[in-house]
């Protein structure tokens, strides 16, 4: 009989779920560390939410775990990369508390507009000052939403119904969805000084962290309120304390920060600032539906083989598994490329497989493509909810198959229409097991796509491989793998290399400034 373990604190209903499908389980909460390595050996799940940290070291000793079950959206306390090379697969219950989230932000906008919190406080100590707190109206003002993916678009929604003018920033909206949804598509630098409030529902990625910095802040609307119930370190803090403190910034309002549990704070106590302890999900609707959810994924999971809302395996039959995986291997590295590479919206994407590729199932690998192309821009993505999500962001997925072989045995193709017309990129499998990058953008390049790597795009010129070598050897990166292409000799050139540390932003701008340089990015697999 598999066992699981349920470490966090949650319905009652999970542990009855499991049992009623012939798991066994414990409740065993409020573990330290050290405590949870002791034990994790024995089970075969783990049922979390946000306050276990499952740490490469957790994983190291949790020898038979198969599973890890979120209950809720968030998996930043999973290390996803160490839980796949363990062969653990990671779930999550990415809807279960959307509507909950959603009503938390439109219930915190309505305490900043008429100062509730402050308001409450002065009357139950005695005062009544009534004079004191002369709120504002939601009907008629502008709501500038960052983000308007499933939980934005249901804000959205209830501020309609408020009466309010909804503007939307999130580069995967298109523009047929941002009208079936009734908001108006803007670009950052057009929100911020029009949102009369702005609520962000955005996910923290590399490019969406502190998207809210001081400068951004500064270029709000004298008298912004600002709502966060998505992620700590979307706002600078600390620019935002002194916006507060000024008076341009009229009110605030976090449900995260970016250091939780946050007992301690500078905006504590500042004027107009209202804060909760994360409570987005915390609802006993939103509680039960998320434990309900991971158990009976978890469960379908060790008794049958299922698998739902996956964050690092596609859903699969048994019989499928083996010789699928490798293929959606390839096919989720080259759209997480083409993630990476591509800016703005594209609005048609076609997975063209070719050989022996052309011979299977190809959900699993379509669903990767998207997966890998989405994720880059949300941690809420998976192998089950990309296809959806895609669609949502009115993006065309075109599958095209041709059984014939080309110059690869199996070959799977990547194409997007963007501003700058059709791009494609290619992938094969070595060995019929390790996914490789063979052509990118038309210029054939063979490549490993795995951890940090360095993208450049170049003049064909001599000198530039060794100028290249010792701006990174000055950094002290080292160089991992080594991967060079060009369109024709003394043209447009591509670089791929690896490295074993993060690429930092100091980094891009000196390769950058190197002579014959295009364009320089960093990638990360």
């Amino acid at each position: 009989m598999p066992k699981v373990l349920i470490s966090d604190k949650m319905s009652p209903l999970a542990a009855q779920v499991f049992r009623e499908r012939g798991v066994e389980v414990d409740e065993i909460t409020g573990k330290t560390p050290d405590e949870l390595k002791a034990i994790i050996g024995e089970y075969d799940g783990l049922a979390i939410r946000s306050s276990t940290k499952v740490t490469p070291d957790i994983l190291a000793h949790a020898t038979n775990l198969k599973v890890i079950g979120r209950a809720g959206i968030g998996v930043d306390n999973v290390d996803i990369p160490a839980a796949s090379a363990a062969g653990v697969v990671v779930m999550n219950t990415p809807f279960g508390n959307s509507i909950t989230t959603a009503e938390h932000a439109i219930a915190l906008m309505f305490a900043l507009a008429r100062q509730l919190p402050e308001a409450d406080a002065s009357t139950q100590a005695g005062k009544w000052e009534k004079n004191r707190f002369m709120g504002v109206e939601l009907t008629g003002k502008t709501l500038g939403l960052i983000g308007a993916g499933n939980i934005g678009s249901i804000v959205a929604d209830r501020a309609q119904g408020l009466k309010m003018k909804v503007i939307a920033f999130d580069p995967f909206l298109s523009p047929e969805r941002a009208l079936e949804i009734g908001v108006e598509k803007v670009e950052l630098d057009q929100l911020l000084p029009r949102a009369d409030f702005i609520t962000l529902h955005t996910p923290l990625t590399d490019q969406t962290r502190n998207i809210l910095s001081a400068e951004n802040l500064a270029k709000t609307k004298k008298g912004v309120r600002i709502i966060n119930c998505a992620r700590g370190g979307l706002i600078d803090e600390a620019a935002l304390k002194q916006l507060l403190d000024s008076g341009h910034v009229a009110g605030a309002a976090l449900d995260v920060f970016v250091t939780e549990p946050a007992k301690e704070h500078p905006l504590f106590g500042t004027p107009n600032f209202v804060a909760t302890p994360h409570l987005g999900a915390s609802t006993n609707e939103a509680q039960v539906n998320v434990a309900l959810q991971v158990a009976e994924q978890m469960a379908d999971y060790l008794v049958s083989g299922g698998v739902t809302n996956a964050l690092n395996m596609p859903s699969l039959s048994a019989e499928e598994a083996p010789r699928l995986k490798p293929y959606m291997a390839l096919a989720e590295k080259l759209g997480s490329l083409v993630g990476q590479l591509a800016h703005g919206v594209i609005p048609r994407i076609s997975i063209h497989a070719e050989g022996a590729a052309a011979e299977l199932n190809q959900k699993p690998i379509v669903s990767a493509v998207l997966a890998g192309y989405l994720r880059v821009h949300s941690d809420t993505v998976n192998m089950v909810n990309a296809p959806y999500l895609a669609r949502e962001r009115g993006i065309e997925v075109r599958e095209v198959r041709t059984e014939r072989e080309g110059d690869y045995h199996t070959l799977i193709r990547i194409s997007v229409k963007t501003e700058a017309g059709e791009r494609s990129v290619a992938g094969t499998l070595f060995g019929n097991q390790a996914p490789r990058l063979v052509e990118l953008f038309g210029i054939k390049v063979e490549a490993d796509l795995a951890g940090h790597m360095l993208y450049v795009v170049n003049d064909d010129a001599p000198g530039f491989i060794g100028r290249i070598g010792t701006a990174l050897g000055e950094a002290g990166v080292n160089i991992g793998t080594f991967h060079l292409g060009r369109r024709a000799a003394g043209g447009e050139a591509v670089l791929l290399l690896s490295v074993d540390e993060p690429v930092t932003g100091d980094l891009i701008a000196k390769v950058r400034a190197l002579p014959g340089v295009r364009t320089a990015m960093a990638l990360r697999f």
